[in-house]
């Protein structure tokens, strides 16, 4: 089959690569109609972390049951699914208590496992046209029938429910008002996400304008760090208070103020100056505990320098990790479903998988108004 396969920082190319096949009872195979590319791809394409070349990229991925292995007992073939990016058991003690994002069986050694992506465990992405999915009764997520909505339930993956986990661990609740760092397609999700919260006011920080339009869009209020403090620009629209709840989803590649350098703590502790005494931050942004691109050695170490005793001082929360899917995305899908959430708009483009190196390079460089891709391998 043709997949997405990592060549060294910078380069992918489509490569035809051995067809996934049933190898547990409880297998299925799916063809992938859609596979998005994440901003998290982009730490491997880049070289910022230790995947190996011809690992196949994809953790986002929605298709068409092809294959059930013997012991698949709620998909037939057909079905169409949505996955988790987090590959889970759904019965170890992390699972059975809602933290499948650090399930403790699908990647020995280590809390969580992933499709197509470093350290998380021997699972082929889903840029490809087709794709295996362990214990598949617990990690698909059926849809309805047909090809609508494509592009708002491929969303259901990874970014949409983890912008909304931004709002769980921040405790995001109704009339609160939230800063949301980062207006790539997470930000933008947890903007959106703390909007169908009930949020009173949100700002999203960047200095993007394609993305920062896309904020304004969604009835929140972008703020342009290239023009000032963003945490004193917010505070001067909250009477000097800053805000509720703060959420980071920038993560460890964070652009220091006003320089063309990266600056890993600066969200986090932007955020800190943001919110107000006994508030709280969500950070689904992404942090490593290595990172050989890092700018200083502390950072390669994952290492950073963090204000904890302003955080201490000012009785903050924080809460931290990635995205347990399974918690939100059934809730979410209805939401989809009844027309009452709409996260496609973040998509900029879906192109067929053959574009995926093109699309790589440009979504890496934010150009041509790429900020969300989603590729076709296969007709829905």
């Amino acid at each position: 089959m043709r997949a997405v396969v990592y060549k060294g920082p910078f380069e992918v190319a489509i490569e035809q690569v051995e067809d996934p096949r049933i190898q547990h009872p409880n297998d299925v195979l799916v063809r992938v109609t859609s596979t998005a590319i994440c901003g998290s791809d982009l730490h491997m394409y880049e070289g910022r972390t230790a995947a190996e070349p011809g690992i196949v990229f994809g953790h986002e991925n929605l298709g068409v049951v092809e294959e059930t292995g013997e012991g698949v007992t709620t998909l037939s073939k057909g079905d169409r699914v949505v996955m988790p990016f987090n590959v889970a058991c759904g019965f170890c003690k992390n699972c059975s208590a809602g933290f499948t994002g650090f399930c403790l069986t699908v990647n020995p050694g280590f809390a969580g496992g992933a499709y197509g992506y470093v350290a998380m465990g021997p699972y082929t992405g889903g840029q490809a046209e087709y794709v295996r999915v362990p214990y598949a009764d617990f990690n698909c997520l059926k849809l309805p029938e047909g090809t609508e909505k494509e592009t708002d339930f491929v969303l259901l993956a990874d970014i949409f429910p983890t912008g909304y986990h931004g709002n769980e661990l921040a405790d995001v609740r109704p009339g609160d008002t939230v800063a949301v760092y980062g207006a790539g397609p997470v930000g933008l999700m947890a903007a959106y996400s703390a909007m169908l919260r009930g949020a009173s006011k949100v700002f999203v920080v960047d200095r993007v304008a394609e993305r920062l339009q896309k904020a304004r869009e969604i009835g929140t209020i972008p703020i342009d760090f290239t023009q000032g403090n963003p945490a004193e620009q917010i505070k001067e629209q909250t009477d000097g208070q800053g805000t509720d709840k703060g959420i980071d989803a920038v993560g460890y590649q964070a652009q220091a103020q006003g320089e063309d350098r990266e600056e890993p703590a600066v969200v986090l502790n932007s955020l800190v100056d943001t919110v107000r005494p006994t508030g709280a931050l969500g950070v689904p942004g992404l942090y490593v505990p290595s990172d050989p691109g890092g700018p200083d050695e502390q950072a390669k170490k994952g290492m950073l320098m963090v204000a904890v005793g302003r955080l201490f001082e000012k009785g903050l929360r924080m809460g931290t990790g990635q995205c347990n899917v399974k918690r939100y995305n059934r809730h979410l899908r209805d939401m989809i479903i009844e027309d009452r959430a709409k996260p496609s708009f973040v998509v900029s483009h879906e192109l067929p998988l053959d574009q995926a190196p093109s699309a790589y390079e440009k979504f890496d460089k934010r150009v041509e108004g790429y900020t969300k891709v989603v590729l076709h391998p296969q007709a829905a």
